[in-house]
């Protein structure tokens, strides 16, 4: 994702004022029942997209929305925007197929295993601790494209039921996001917007990160209690001896193809560590791990090219085209600035309503674009005088906490589903991931409130560069 670019494009957007009531309304109508049609499972939640996408397009066209001579090349406009987010995810998705067929993930999956004994209660905090780590140094894609494979290698190797560990990668991967400037696309647009020194995430949102990861964690053992129920002595001992017997190497056919496709996975997550320093986007690290894996793996290429998940690139395509055509109305604009309006400017009520306006926008129309639209905002006031750093952690920690409500609140969530529907045939409906997600959700927006609040009373808050 250029962020330079949606960064200029929402700045824009805000200067150009907003445009006129009935774009908005009947543009956020489709947006509403384009979600709607997701949430009720009436109709593939593709399908729903690229329909929604393709009538707001119309819409914006007979309505006068898009700016420009060439007003439809607005939605290319769209689409590369977010081109980084989906070469991510398709060169990781070639990375990953291949090392899966090497038998990695089924190696790391019984090694894990082995060191919880395939007790439930300590493997799902071993799920989410791994989870996180991933997604700080790969961001949120590749991590949890890795950790949802070795999930489902895990409990189908134990018969567990997958769905606290599948919601675990998916939450946690949202914590994991705040941990480092370059963890997650939200921060990554945020920080740069707001020039935010790399070491200050390490002293701000790192300990957040494991904070609101915890706190995960105690719900959805809470939720999932039943299902992690460890058993009796007996049952333990006899879990404990069929993770004795398991092999990690049953599935490496070829241990030199094992060993090149560990080093290439390496090598892909030290290149997204090293990707900002290199001078060159996630993506295209992304693409050469996905090309060094078809070159030195012997993969048939046809076959780990079918492996990438089409069907999640093409929802956000869709997605992604319909959230820029509600941005370009004015909607998100308006509402976003009304905070600062009813809130006279002062900084406590600023935040008190910033957070969960936040928090629920990003878990109904992705956290990206709510990003994108709020980094303006956020400039807005910080011209009118009011200090820079509260606003913008604040920002920081609702955008990528308030993906957890949701099933398409996040692209980990998005893509954590999908694997598990298409790999294991186990759906988790939008009702039981509301329950979880949106619990979580809730005390999430109070620990950032009382985390915000803390820093701001004991000016802990690191100054940014002038």
């Amino acid at each position: 994702m250029n962020v330079a670019t949606i960064s200029l494009a929402a700045s824009s957007s805000a200067a150009q004022g907003v445009g006129p009531v009935l774009p908005m309304v009947l543009i956020g109508i489709v947006l509403g029942v384009t979600f709607f049609l997701i949430a009720t499972e009436r109709m593939h939640k593709t399908l729903a997209a690229v329909l929604g996408a393709a009538v707001a397009v119309a819409l914006a066209l007979m309505l006068g929305v898009y700016d420009g001579k060439r007003p439809y090349l607005r939605v290319h406009d769209f689409i590369h925007h977010d081109l980084g987010v989906i070469g991510v995810i398709v060169g990781t998705s070639i990375v990953v197929a291949i090392a899966s067929d090497s038998g990695l993930f089924h190696f790391l999956a019984v090694r894990i295993v082995k060191l919880t004994r395939g007790n439930p209660r300590k493997l799902l905090p071993a799920i989410m601790a791994v989870t996180v780590a991933f997604v700080t140094f790969l961001t949120i894609a590749p991590g949890v494209l890795i950790m949802v494979s070795l999930v489902l290698v895990i409990t189908k190797a134990l018969d567990d039921d997958p769905k606290p560990y599948i919601i675990a990668v998916a939450i946690g991967a949202n914590s994991g996001a705040l941990m480092t400037f370059a963890s997650g696309i939200p921060t990554l647009m945020i920080g740069t917007s707001a020039q935010i020194p790399y070491v200050h995430f390490l002293i701000v949102s790192a300990p957040l990160a494991t904070l609101s990861a915890m706190l995960a964690f105690f719900i959805i053992r809470f939720y999932y209690r039943k299902t992690l129920a460890v058993g009796d002595a007996e049952e333990l001992l006899a879990r404990a001896a069929k993770v004795d017997e398991f092999d990690e190497w049953a599935l490496v056919k070829d241990r030199s193809l094992f060993y090149r496709a560990t080093i290439i996975l390496g090598l892909t997550i030290i290149g997204f560590a090293l990707a900002k320093t290199l001078g060159v986007g996630l993506d295209y690290i992304a693409f050469c791990g996905g090309i060094a894996a078809l070159l030195f793996s012997g993969f048939p290429p046809d076959e780990a090219i079918n492996k990438v998940k089409w069907s999640i690139i093409l929802f956000f395509v869709g997605l992604f085209v319909l959230i820029g055509t509600v941005q370009d109305t004015g909607l998100l604009t308006v509402l976003a600035g009304g905070i600062y309006d009813t809130a006279n400017g002062q900084m406590p009520v600023v935040i008190a309503m910033l957070t969960p306006f936040v928090f629920v926008t990003a878990g109904i129309v992705d956290n990206i674009p709510v990003a994108a639209t709020m980094i303006p905002v956020v400039n807005t006031m910080v011209d009118q005088g009011m200090v820079p750093e509260p606003l913008w952690w604040t920002l920081i920690a609702a955008c990528n906490l308030g993906g957890n409500p949701t099933p398409v609140g996040s692209i980990a969530a998005v893509i954590a589903l999908h694997a598990l529907e298409k790999e294991r045939g186990i759906r988790i409906g939008w009702a039981e991931y509301l329950k979880v997600g949106g619990t979580i959700t809730i005390l999430q927006i109070i620990l950032v409130l009382v985390y915000i609040f803390v820093f701001v009373t004991f000016d802990l808050f690191p100054r940014l560069p002038v």
